[in-house]
């Protein structure tokens, strides 16, 4: 049966039909020459809408890989990823690209804040690129940076910001559009204990009081512990996941 089409049986006690994110049997394999490396071997999982879930296991075990493929950043090979009853794999690249601007966040280890703007306007740029007028991006964009505490920081360029609030202009930059999923990869990664601290308080916050879906590819035992659940992958196999609270 189609996701997005739950039954009764299906759904919860509480009404609610199927995950936000659904993937079955997905498979990537990478091109590297001489041979293919399978980076996903069939895997298998669904995301409750609300859900903040770690995706943990040791380097080259496929977690990017499978955060990439959920989020139609990265195409499968086989198999199906459904985000709210959406195949994304079905779209053109056209339809996924304003699909995610409208429905997805991202914050990555690396920030990819652009220097040569400020604060203000690497949170509004995605609102700009999907056609947004500039004085509504604009406001958007402070009420983004409000949210993570750094509204006075608005005007200031990212070399001017310490760590802890270049990855706060990058989760405001996701949250710009009011996305159903926030994807992380590795978002506490460049930040010293105290900073990585302050950022999962925030993105704690902001699934506690908007239901967000979050997704976070983490080496960090301390972010998993936070999450809702954790859900462990080995040589692009899902092999177990632990509910933590």
């Amino acid at each position: 049966m189609q996701p997005g089409t739950a039954t009764v049986d299906e759904r919860g006690e509480d009404g609610a039909t199927q995950p936000i994110i659904e993937a079955r049997e997905v498979v990537k394999t990478y091109d590297t020459g001489a041979a293919g490396v399978q980076a996903l071997r069939g895997v298998s999982l669904a995301v409750p809408r609300g859900e903040m879930v770690a995706i943990m296991g040791p380097s080259g075990c496929g977690k990017t890989t499978l955060l990439n493929c959920l989020s139609g950043l990265d195409t499968v090979d086989s198999g199906h990823v459904w985000i709210d009853g959406t195949d994304i794999n079905q779209l053109s690249d056209r339809a996924k690209s304003r699909y995610r601007a409208r429905r997805m966040g991202f914050v990555f280890q690396t920030y990819n804040l652009l220097p040569v703007l400020s604060a203000a306007e690497n949170v509004e740029l995605p609102l700009v690129v999907s056609g947004v007028p500039g004085k509504e991006a604009r406001a958007k964009a402070m009420v983004a940076l409000e949210r993570v505490g750094l509204a006075d920081r608005a005007h200031h360029w990212p070399n001017q910001l310490s760590g802890g609030q270049r990855q706060r202009v990058t989760i405001a930059r996701a949250l710009v559009n009011d996305p159903a999923i926030v994807w992380a990869d590795e978002p506490t990664g460049n930040l010293d204990s105290e900073m990585a601290d302050d950022v999962m308080r925030l993105m704690e916050q902001l699934n506690r009081e908007n239901l967000q879906t979050f997704v976070i590819v983490t080496h960090d035992p301390g972010v998993g512990a936070r999450c809702h659940r954790i859900i462990r992958m080995r040589d692009g196999r899902i092999v177990g996941e632990e509910l933590q609270r």
